[in-house]
């Protein structure tokens, strides 16, 4: 007997003319997914967003049929279907505008990790690039561990940075530009299932979807809300790398980028990101670390904790954000958000009443601390 919960949330995402965004309005309308095809069509008609044409489009019987197919193909191949309002979906990409309703997704690592970097980069690595990469993992490793290295599995630097955190023994996810009845490039089957016990495979779109160039750039969206933050190691002046860089940016995440020599086309990309001011330069995982500060989290983590009642006029929100920066002393936004399992745009104007309090101040690349 098939989850019936699971076949209208699937189904949500099949109805021609619902993007992301109207599911979303769609489902913030409603109490439960599947008022949206057992309800009355007058109640329908009140959600914002649904015209009479899309509600058509969401009785169409082909729709929960689909759905039905992709929950066997879920159960025959041990998927872990990620619904937007599910705990185990990735809260840092939960709060991007565009992002996806549902999630598949093979492995064993979690997707809220403490720390989540995304390493992107030309198809086409140098010797140089390889280098860099394999360099910025071993040093991740060492320093944090328990650090989740997202890419997308593709040609270049992508791989190079899948298989050097298999080297060095860390969880890394690679996200798909397709079903996941399928690997794309072959080539690369042998990291992917490897990746399945440490990481594990991840993408938006259903079986029997093809690699089809659109796709990788739907898949990017992913690879940059996911993480703290995106590192470019090489890059053309045009590419997918640099398309999940401008997409990073837009989230307000932290960007990086090793810089390369003036004039070599496959660090053409990486010189104007920095050029622009759109990304930070980096040399090495150090300067990524000092620059999110998860130096300073490190070193004060044992710190005694601040008697948080000496503020008498907080609310229990911000109560509750000054006890775990009491804790901690710096932190970044996206960790806030994970540690107090609130939405960012929430916390962020609590965040706002306690700088205006004096209690808090923001620091560059959006890392708080008490005053």
């Amino acid at each position: 007997m098939f989850d019936q919960n699971l076949i209208y949330q699937i189904g949500i995402t099949l109805v021609k003319g619902i993007g992301n965004i109207i599911a979303k309005q769609i489902i913030n309308h409603s109490e439960n997914i599947s008022l949206v095809f057992t309800g009355k069509k007058n109640w329908l008609e009140r959600i914002p967003g649904l015209s009479r044409r899309l509600i058509a489009e969401i009785h169409r019987p082909e729709v929960l049929k689909r759905a039905e197919q992709e929950i066997r193909f879920i159960e025959n191949n041990k998927v872990i279907p990620l619904f937007i309002t599910d705990k185990a979906y990735p809260k840092r990409l939960r709060e991007c505008a565009d992002s996806p309703v549902m999630l598949y997704y093979r492995g064993n690592t979690c997707l809220n990790a403490a720390k989540i970097i995304s390493i992107v980069g030309t198809r086409n690595a140098s010797a140089y690039g390889r280098d860099m990469t394999n360099q910025l993992v071993h040093d991740i490793k060492e320093k944090f561990p328990d650090t989740l290295i997202v890419s997308g599995l593709a040609y270049g630097i992508d791989i190079a940075a899948h298989r050097a955190a298999l080297r060095e023994n860390i969880a890394t996810v690679g996200v798909l530009a397709h079903g996941l009845d399928r690997i794309y490039p072959s080539v690369h089957r042998d990291a992917a299932v490897e990746m399945l016990n440490k990481g594990g495979l991840l993408t938006d779109f259903m079986s029997e979807t093809n690699p089809d160039r659109q796709n990788f750039v739907k898949r990017n969206r992913i690879i940059a809300g996911i993480a703290d933050c995106t590192v470019v190691v090489e890059s053309a002046e045009k590419g997918g790398a640099l398309i999940t860089a401008n997409i990073a940016d837009s989230y307000n995440r932290d960007l990086f980028a090793f810089p390369g020599k003036a004039g070599d086309r496959y660090s053409t990309g990486c010189n104007l990101l920095i050029q622009c001011r759109k990304a930070t330069l980096v040399t090495s995982a150090q300067d990524v670390f000092r620059e999110m500060n998860w130096d300073a989290e490190t070193q004060t983590a044992g710190r005694q904790a601040v008697q948080c009642n000496l503020f008498t006029d907080l609310n229990q929100e911000e109560k509750e954000v000054t006890e775990l920066l009491s804790k901690a002393e710096n932190l970044q936004l996206n960790s806030l958000a994970i540690e107090l399992n609130r939405p960012v745009s929430q916390l962020s104007g609590v965040l706002f009443e306690l700088e205006m309090k004096g209690v808090v101040r923001c620091r560059p690349g959006g890392v708080y601390s008490l005053v």
